[in-house]
């Protein structure tokens, strides 16, 4: 990611701020658009020629709509930047609307924002929305090839409250939690062969390292733990060991630990973390096989809400799994029909190693019922069942009812679409279809695979109260930026964990 500009938080009018852009919103009204609350006073200078300025520039409010126009004498600032929220002014709309205009002036030294701003919950999603629409990854490109301007290194965000400590605080916690989903985004981005199982343990425990290093001196520190290979051996982890063994790079367990003094809760968080998966041998189409780098979305997005959640300071005990592995095609891959006994005993028939995620996470899944937490959670790319069912924009959940409907509410808090997915009862049946293993890995019934696959993770959960994130969909942005979601790796149900725990503080 480049480098982020200085954000500051003020009171100060749009009209009399002396940034190189200011950004308004603007509003579909019903007889024709309107600035949106916050530009009160650019809607003052203009007076009565505003309407007809909008009418001749084309201005219709429509989300994501820029239009820029010189501000001429009636503002301090030399670039005027309308920006379309769309008919409403919800935290969605505006988060989506700052996003967009984070790439609406690249060229400007400094931006001032008067969206709307008069709650904490507006001052999040303008700060937000902003941080991750500005988002570039550029890590492997020279400076002079490097896509678009720098980028202002100053943004002002303008709101009516900013001298309020609950606006302060919404101001700086957007802050931490947009550079964990920045990070988590970086992560996904990164090519295969520079993020192999070892590396990305080691980036977790550089991650740790830095956390720890400038938390305040009575916070809770992170703790990490790696398994090896050999460790992950002795342990009985067959099947990150059952996957991870076909690879040269070996696999890797992390395990986080966050225990404050004061928490009033226990979660487990999950994530999957293929570095790259070509299917093994069920080997996946070459056109499919490039974007498989990003397999471990679910992995960095757990890691990345741990780290928030701490710099937050939230009273709560994380306890978070992190397997990784590279699915791979090799003399010691697996095969299919082959058995492997999971971390506790179980044993499951594999018939398709490019379902190898369920895997990982069972091993996961049950050291993370030995932490005898209140609720686990796991995050993973796990099906293009659930890609089929909900598109590729919104996260699908699972699990015991009562922790979907909350993993639903922080979704919706967070800004990030999800929706309940049912585990029929007969799936049941079909996980137990092996006649030789415990559990069937799979059965190649075109319908409700990522049910199944549901299925089949609940089965390594001890009973324990438990959400499933398939985030197959949504983890990655093959298309254009769009609001604050830009392309490649979004750093998506980062920001619903640390919403999730936050509600449980409450």
């Amino acid at each position: 990611m480049s480098t982020s500009p200085h954000y500051s938080l003020r009171t100060a009018s749009p009209t009399k701020t002396r940034a190189e852009a200011v950004v308004v919103g603007v509003l579909q009204g019903p007889k024709g658009p309107v600035l949106a609350p916050g530009a009160e006073d650019v809607t003052s200078a203009y007076g009565r020629r505003l309407r007809p300025l909008l009418a001749t520039l084309g201005v219709t409010g429509k989300a994501g709509e820029v239009v820029r126009l010189p501000a001429g004498g009636e503002l301090a600032t030399s670039l005027l930047v309308l920006v379309g929220l769309g008919a409403d002014t919800t935290p969605d709309a505006v988060r989506r609307a700052a996003g967009a205009a984070a790439r609406a002036v690249p060229n400007s030294t400094s931006v001032a924002l008067a969206f709307p701003a008069d709650t904490p919950e507006l001052v999040r999603a303008v700060t937000e929305g902003h941080l991750l629409g500005s988002y570039t990854f550029t890590s492997y490109r020279a400076p002079s090839g490097a896509a678009g301007a720098s980028g202002p290194s100053e943004v002002i965000v303008l709101s009516p409250t900013a001298r309020r400590k609950e606006a302060v605080a919404a101001f700086e916690e957007a802050r931490l939690v947009a550079a964990a989903v920045a990070t988590t985004r970086d992560w996904v981005n990164m090519p295969a062969n520079d993020l192999t199982p070892p590396l990305f343990a080691d980036a977790v425990g550089a991650a740790v390292e830095a956390y720890n290093k400038g938390a305040a001196k009575d916070a809770a520190r992170v703790s990490v733990t790696v398994h090896d290979e050999v460790a992950l051996a002795e342990l009985g982890c067959g099947g990150i060991l059952g996957v991870g063994n076909s690879s040269s790079a070996p696999p890797r367990l992390v395990e986080l630990t966050y225990e404050p003094a004061d928490a009033v809760a226990h979660v487990a968080l999950v994530g999957k973390g293929i570095t790259f998966d070509s299917g093994g041998l069920t080997l996946k189409p070459g056109n499919t096989m490039h974007d498989m780098k990003t397999d471990m979305a679910g992995a960095a997005a757990v890691v990345q809400a741990t780290l928030a959640i701490a710099g937050l300071g939230l009273p709560v005990r994380l306890s978070t799994f992190v397997p990784m592995a590279e699915n791979m095609v090799s003399g010691a891959a697996a095969r299919p029909g082959d058995v492997l006994r999971m971390y506790g005993g179980t044993t499951v028939e594999i018939s398709n190693t490019d379902a190898e995620g369920r895997l990982i996470l069972a091993d996961a899944l049950v050291r993370a019922t030995e932490a005898e937490p209140d609720v686990i959670l796991d995050v993973a790319t796990l099906t293009g069942h659930m890609v089929s069912a909900l598109g590729d924009k919104i996260t699908g959940v699972l699990g015991s009812p009562e922790v979907v409907e909350a993993v639903l509410a922080a979704a919706r808090t967070a800004g990030e679409e999800s929706w309940p997915m049912p585990i029929p009862e007969i799936m049941e049946e079909r996980i137990h279809s092996s006649k030789i293993a415990d559990l069937a890995q799979h059965d190649w019934i075109r319908w409700g695979g990522g049910l199944f696959a549901a299925a089949f993770l609940r089965e390594f959960t001890a009973g324990l109260p438990w959400g499933h994130l398939d985030i197959a969909g949504p983890s990655y942005n093959a298309g254009g930026a769009s609001g604050h979601v830009t392309a490649g790796g979004t750093g998506t149900a980062v920001a619903t964990l640390v919403d999730y725990v936050r509600a449980l503080t409450s």
